[in-house]
């Protein structure tokens, strides 16, 4: 992986007296690189989301999905994670270079324990390319910017952009769909967009109840409904079935977890689709 990963603008120590996004969703994983404060929001977030272990690994299944259809069907094999989160089972480089070991892979999060992981547990095929960018979805340019960007992923070619459980931590008005909309700006056309978000359709009460807890151990979060979620993919075209469940997203594209405990009743409490930049 290139060097450079951080040029001071990011914290690159660990505070592990307060929750983080990402320990906190490897918690609800099964991982260990998690501590108290992550575990203890993550046991009172799921006191009002039965079976949130579950739905968190839909979710994964569901990245799996997304990195297959786009070089299955859009012939895509280069992919900018951001938000990457800790490295956990079935990475997007694990996926797409199993279908296609020449795939490159570009991983961005600003939190220093990901840093930390990334040189030791993202590397990829012989054939292909990972990286990992040091970098905050708050500030695309950075991102877009970064020499470990230009010198991994082929900028005149199509690049899929996967936004997988990360943009529920913003708010509206901290520009979230100007930063999107910047990403999309940033590719060219035949790129694709994955996104995945949290809802309180299913659920309005236990959903809200779950953002209140989150808010109370310093966590945003947002839930969004299913127009709001549409609503992120503009610029692009939604291709097959659209905006879904996870679960019904592609389910012909197989799965890369097995199903264990912690189940729940109906769908996960999350939105997900793919849209083609024209």
């Amino acid at each position: 992986m290139p060097d450079g990963e951080t040029d001071g603008r990011l914290p690159t120590t660990i505070d592990t007296s307060v929750a983080h996004e990402a320990r906190v969703y490897d918690y609800w994983l099964g991982g260990v690189d998690n501590y108290p404060a992550d575990r203890s929001l993550g046991e009172a977030i799921a006191g009002h989301i039965p079976g949130v272990r579950s739905m968190a690994r839909a979710n994964r299944v569901f990245l799996g999905r997304s990195v297959r259809y786009a070089i299955t069907e859009l012939g895509i094999t280069q992919f900018l994670d951001i938000g990457t989160g800790l490295p956990t089972a079935r990475n997007t480089h694990q996926v797409a270079q199993e279908v296609n070991p020449a795939a490159r892979i570009v991983y961005v999060d600003k939190d220093p324990m990901v840093l930390a992981h990334a040189r030791a547990l993202m590397k990829g095929s012989p054939e292909g390319r990972t990286a990992f960018i040091h970098a905050d979805l708050r500030d695309p340019e950075s991102i877009l910017r970064d020499p470990g960007l230009s010198s991994t992923l082929d900028p005149d070619r199509p690049i899929a952009i996967m936004l997988i459980a990360v943009l529920m931590y913003f708010h509206d008005e901290d520009g979230l769909h100007d930063i999107v909309a910047r990403l999309l700006d940033g590719v060219p056309a035949g790129s694709s967009l994955a996104i995945s978000h949290f809802t309180g359709d299913f659920n309005d009460t236990g959903a809200a109840r779950a953002v209140q807890a989150a808010g109370r151990g310093g966590l945003t979060l947002v839930a969004r409904n299913r127009s709001e979620v549409e609503k992120l993919f503009a610029g692009t075209d939604l291709v097959p079935p659209g905006v879904t469940t996870l679960e019904n997203w592609q389910p012909a594209l197989g799965e890369d977890l097995p199903d264990e405990t912690d189940p729940h009743e109906g769908p996960a409490w999350a939105w997900a689709g793919m849209g083609r930049k024209p």
